[in-house]
């Protein structure tokens, strides 16, 4: 990335400036919803190996205007204050567009996961769980973590057990932390989810004729070639639903030891597997192999979905991207300098606090699964059945009363006879958030002139949104 280029951090303010200048808010209040409320900077030691080892450790708190507050926790040597204060923000205001009632938060821990074995790496976790959960920055009412780069299900389900063992009479313990396994109290369709809101956005985007033409394409998504930028957790969901399921040709794939191409398109499963049993994407042989990852980026395609680190498009490559179209499934890929650059060409960038939000929003089905002790769709599943089994049991009896002889498709009857089951509901849920998010960002896009493009949009409505709450509480 650029030297000269503000940071994450930076960034994320620059951004928020643009759009508070379009907004009707006090000094006050704006400060007030721009600066991180706190952050913790934790340094513990850990006995590995025959020796004391000392990991740094943060937990910040961007805005408390509901509560609990929320995010993630990442295990990465790229992790610093700069850049959980930036994730933090970009948490609060994504909480706020998607309307899932949490305060912003983030976490971090400067590791790299891979170094160490299972065992050490559950000591190291519990050790900085313990750091946190005793200053109550993990609490089901006060802070909820999940997973985040370097994290996933085991991490979550080892923090889970560390808050139950410090917290013996806390009956609501499981709802301290969200992606967890399932068997441990997590929900189903937790791991897709990040991966199945992009899908998601992408669907609601092209369902407005006239903000794909705003991008020069046409059509829906059948078709439209796509790079991916990152393979982990969020962009092979992604790649995987868009290919399988809307028709896309992932004609690229970009990770640490290079990119791969193909015009004809990817077989997304068979790219993982490779990646599984090699650790990278050199010598597989459906596709071309490319050295120079980043300078894939610059290919021509319809769609381009940059879901791995931040910062990844610049002022140095900015100029160069040909993608029409931009989903932001990583946090802060487009630094502001490469937004600026991206705008005047008359790119679309759907923005990271709306294309991301999947994650958080299926943490707050978890959560209040947890808070209700009891899994989603119990209680319904089988009357719906049983309902929709009456219907078609009737309908069938006046054909046969009426001799006209016609009988419902079996294909029909088992989907309509299925009733929704937890996976089924969560992702309902997950669709219609994604939807109104967008038909809100898209209001502000269309009816004001001086809003430019969805970024400033999401920013207006997330903004808004934390100001009505903080003038709510007599601020």
């Amino acid at each position: 990335m650029a030297t000269h280029e503000p940071g994450f951090r930076d960034s994320v303010d620059l951004m928020f400036n643009r759009a508070v200048r379009l907004m009707d808010l006090s000094p006050g209040l704006e400060q007030k919803i721009r600066v991180c409320n706190s952050t913790y900077t934790v340094r513990f030691g850990v006995r590995l190996r025959g020796k004391i080892e000392t990991f740094v450790g943060y937990r910040s708190v961007h805005s408390e205007h509901m509560e609990p507050v929320k995010g993630g926790i990442r295990f990465a040597t790229s992790v610093n204050q700069d850049e959980v204060e930036a994730l933090a923000a970009l948490m609060t205001y994504k909480c706020a567009l998607v309307e899932t009632p949490f305060g912003g938060s983030k976490g971090g821990l400067c590791i790299d996961p891979r170094a160490w074995e299972e065992h050490e790496l559950e000591q190291i976790t519990r050790r900085f769980a313990y750091e946190l959960i005793k200053r109550d920055l993990i609490h089901p009412a006060q802070n909820v973590p999940a997973p985040d780069m370097g994290t996933g299900e085991r991490e979550m389900a080892w923090i889970a057990d560390q808050y139950a063992r410090m917290n013996t009479t806390d009956i609501n313990a499981k709802a301290c932390v969200t992606g967890k396994p399932p068997h441990a109290g997590g929900i189903q369709g937790r791991v897709e989810a990040t991966g199945r809101g992009v899908q998601f956005a992408l669907r609601e985007f092209f369902r407005h004729p006239e903000d794909v033409a705003k991008a020069g394409l046409s059509g829906g998504l059948e078709g439209k070639r796509v790079i991916v930028q990152g393979l982990g957790n969020v962009g092979y969901h992604a790649a995987k639903f868009l290919s399988e399921e809307d028709g896309c040709k992932i004609i690229a794939i970009i990770e640490r030891d290079g990119a791969l191409l193909n015009d004809a398109g990817l077989e997304i499963e068979a790219v993982k597997a490779h990646m599984a049993a090699t650790g990278g994407l050199k010598g597989f042989a459906g596709a071309t192999h490319v050295a120079d990852g980043a300078a894939v980026l610059e290919q021509d395609c319809d769609l381009l979905i940059p879901a791995a680190m931040e910062g990844v498009i610049h002022l140095d490559n900015a100029a160069r991207i040909k993608a029409p179209l931009i989903i932001e499934a990583a946090n802060g890929p487009i630094t502001y300098g490469a937004d600026e650059i991206l705008r005047k060409k008359g790119t679309i960038i759907i923005p990271d606090l709306y294309a991301n939000a999947g994650g958080v929003t299926v943490s707050y089905f978890e959560w209040v699964k947890n808070l209700s002790h009891i899994r989603f769709g119990r209680m319904q599943r089988r009357a719906e059945e049983s309902r929709s089994r009456l219907l078609v049991e009737e309908l069938e009896r006046l054909s046969a009363d009426k001799g006209l002889g016609w009988t419902l498709g079996p294909d029909f009857k088992q989907k309509f006879l299925t009733g929704s089951d937890e996976l089924a509901l969560v992702r309902s849920g997950l669709d219609d958030t994604m939807r109104t998010a967008y038909q809100a960002m898209r209001e502000i896009w269309h009816s004001r002139a001086d809003v430019e493009d969805l970024r400033v949009a999401a920013y207006i409505v997330a903004i808004d949104r934390v100001a009505k709450t903080y003038r709510s509480k007599g601020l």
